[in-house]
């Protein structure tokens, strides 16, 4: 059975619930369903709602306002709340903040304020598909074409030479591929397909998806038969952050003094979600090893490998990417049975400020001391988790 590549489906259906069209995502038992915890969720998601609509700008951004992305993401929280109340009450709210990205559209098609273009034009892509307004067309057809020209092709063009190849960076003067921006690119390549005009021959300009998932594969630990995997703490089937780089710290082998990469949490989601989009088959050996390792490392006190690094992209990414596989249920190293929407709303819930929003207490890598961008993450995370509670 196959992830659906029939993006057009899930819009007509569910877009606004940002949940891809997953052919094998079944009807939850009702063993998964709790309508109490749906409801303390729900009103945790308004709380941290309520937050962000205080911290829009008359402008309509939320700061930093030289990163739309920011906005974009604001606006995905917003746009993804199961009751469907907030998009509709703070609907002026979203023109005002639809308006403020599409003032950051450039002549090629990007989308940014002269930093992290690619980052900034992807989940500005994003937030306009989730408008469902024929008005911003345009604007998204030209942001696709200009990530379609971000796509690294080095060396020989046309050529898959390079493991870099196939990947996508921040932008600037970044000049290799990383997990983290692939995933945002392909998500936003793969959700905006549906909306985009057919070309003159019935087709839609795409990336190279070949390419695409011969990236993903090099951000991933799968030794070949008879090899020893790299990433002797963890096991095999977890992702580094690109195919020669991981933020994680390096391992050396006592033996040997071999120095390898270590593959850690938040980009092993960001892994199996690349492998969604890229329409890899649920039973693919490349997608099942990445899902065997994010069960013997699950945790919710930190990001294996990173500790309180990149916490909550990693909560927002194990949401989402737990969703869209359609799985509900783990089992972890210990032989433990976890239901990983329970598990990991609980624990949000318990982590949310008194004015509705979150924050990294412990780390501020990546961000993570900005309130709002941590209030987007966590409110996403939680509507994904929502959804097979209700």
């Amino acid at each position: 059975m196959k992830l659906s590549r029939n993006p057009l489906l899930f819009l007509c259906t569910a877009l606004s619930l940002l949940l891809p069209a997953v052919a094998f995502t079944q009807t939850l038992p009702d063993k998964t369903r709790d309508a109490s915890l749906a409801h303390e969720v729900q009103r945790a998601i308004d709380r941290g709602l309520e937050y962000l609509a205080k911290q829009q700008t008359p402008e309509g951004n939320w700061a930093p306002a030289e990163h739309p992305a920011i906005t974009a993401l604001a606006v995905t929280a917003i746009q993804g709340d199961p009751s469907g109340v907030w998009p509709k009450k703070d609907a002026a709210k979203l023109k005002l903040a639809y308006d403020f990205i599409l003032k950051n559209a450039k002549e090629d098609g990007s989308i940014h304020a002269n930093k992290l273009m690619t980052y900034n034009t992807s989940l500005s892509l994003m937030a306009l598909v989730l408008a469902k307004d024929p008005e911003y067309r345009p604007a998204i057809e030209r942001a696709r074409t200009y990530l379609i020209a971000t796509q690294f092709d080095l060396n020989e063009k046309g050529k898959i030479d390079s493991p870099h190849d196939g990947g996508f960076s921040y932008g600037n003067a970044f000049e290799k591929g990383d997990m983290s921006q692939t995933l945002v690119a392909l998500q936003a390549m793969y959700y905006s397909k549906a909306v985009v005009k057919d070309g003159e021959n019935g087709t839609v300009k795409d990336l190279n998806w070949e390419a695409a998932l011969k990236f993903i594969e090099n951000c991933q630990d799968l030794p070949k038969p008879g090899e020893t995997s790299v990433a002797e703490n963890n096991g095999a089937g977890g992702f580094t952050y690109g195919p020669l780089e991981s933020k994680a710290p390096s391992i050396t082998n006592a033996i040997t003094g071999k120095v390898s990469l270590r593959t850690y949490g938040s980009m092993t989601y960001a892994g199996l979600l690349s492998y969604i989009y890229a329409d890899l088959k649920k039973d693919d050996p490349r997608v099942t090893s990445a899902v065997s390792w994010l069960e013997q490392n699950y945790t919710l006190k930190e990001n294996p490998a990173m500790g309180a690094q990149g916490l909550y992209y990693y909560y927002h990414l194990m949401a989402k990417a737990l969703q869209t596989y359609g799985i509900d249920e783990l089992k972890t190293k210990d032989g433990q049975t976890v239901n990983w929407r329970k598990d990991l709303a609980l624990h949000l819930m318990n982590k949310q400020q008194a004015d509705g929003s979150w924050i990294n207490q412990e780390n501020a890598r990546w961000w993570e001391k900005e309130p709002i961008l941590v209030t987007a993450y966590t409110v996403m995370a939680l509507e994904f988790a929502h959804r097979g509670l209700q």
